[in-house]
């Protein structure tokens, strides 16, 4: 079985396309949905509530947004969360890839090469959107600035870098149809 990583920068559209694939019968992991997911741990919780204090929290659960404020203000309060997320994600992942049975999955994850998930990966698809669009639809999508997207954006690698890198990219710019790039992509992927 093929192991494939599908990642884009913020408000690329890479769940768009994987749900795409999905239509096509492929299994997919959204690694950042495993990430939210892993905040509700408690042994997760108590780490986080450990490095930032009991204020983080609302009621029983960690507030993403003060987390999120704090981890997009300074890469090493970043780092130290993804230290935390990450090892969770990557057990969810090998425990999730033992159920699948298919010629290919795909592990979908926003910083797959920042994190070095891509070391895993036998092929990478990257979703590439111009940065004005994608900006523009996570500022619909999440309610958040421009200069709030940007900070987060800023711990992404380039766009460039990561099409360098990747097997196969995919345009989403809302001109391009989805549809026939991934159905290239699922054929050389199945062969």
């Amino acid at each position: 079985m093929i192991i494939a990583g599908l990642t884009g920068n913020i408000g690329s559209g890479k769940s768009t396309v994987a749900r795409v694939f999905e239509t096509l019968g492929i299994a997919v992991f959204r690694a950042d949905e495993y990430g939210r997911r892993a905040l509700e741990k408690p042994a997760v919780t108590g780490m986080i509530t450990a490095r930032y204090g009991p204020e983080i929290m609302t009621g029983l659960q960690i507030d993403r947004k003060k987390l999120a404020g704090i981890v997009f203000s300074d890469p090493d309060e970043l780092k130290r969360l993804n230290a935390i997320i990450h090892p969770e994600v990557k057990a969810e992942f090998s425990a999730w890839l033992k159920r699948q049975q298919a010629p290919y999955i795909l592990h979908e994850a926003a910083i797959l090469f920042e994190s070095g998930f891509n070391r895993m990966m036998d092929k990478v698809i990257f979703v590439d959107c111009p940065e004005d669009i994608a900006f523009e639809r996570v500022m619909k999508r999440d309610g958040i600035t421009l200069e709030e997207v940007r900070k987060r954006a800023s711990f992404q690698w380039a766009a460039e870098r990561k099409a360098g890198l990747a097997d196969f990219v995919i345009i989403n710019d809302g001109r391009q149809a989805l549809l026939p790039q991934v159905i290239e992509v699922h054929s050389k992927l199945t062969r």
